[in-house]
């Protein structure tokens, strides 16, 4: 019988933490977050996903494809569109990393006064 494999995202090679480093990157998750509204075309994407360029947005998705995080169908109308829909993992993992968007919304106003509060202390303590 086979055992079911250990993670450790603490280990420098495991692939859970290979995984985590790359999805904690803000672009996956402003993705995902966008495609677990409804699936998009690449042109409603980066218009939807403020400040990303066609470059990133195209290697980002490409990530997503293989991770099995999204499907990328080809739709041959008049013009070949190619539309972007998650999958039940990355909508599973759309309903987690909202966990943690909330949680930055909730308390940012406290993060930000903490930044001051340190930066005033800084100011105060380093030479002119």
């Amino acid at each position: 019988m086979n055992k079911p494999m250990k993670f450790n995202i603490f280990h420098p090679d495991c692939p859970a933490r290979l995984f985590f480093e790359k999805f904690a990157d803000k672009w996956i998750l402003l993705i995902v977050y966008t495609l677990d509204q409804e699936s998009q075309h690449f042109n409603e994407l980066k218009k939807n996903v403020l400040g990303i360029s066609p470059k990133v947005l195209s290697q980002k998705l490409k990530i997503l494809e293989r991770d099995g995080f999204l499907t990328r169908t080809i739709h041959e109308d008049n013009l070949i569109r190619v539309e972007y829909t998650l999958t039940e993992i990355g909508k599973d993992f759309a309903q987690n990393a909202y966990q943690m968007k909330d949680w930055v919304e909730a308390n940012m106003l406290k993060v930000l006064k903490s930044r001051a509060g340190f930066d005033q202390k800084l100011e105060k303590t380093e030479p002119a």
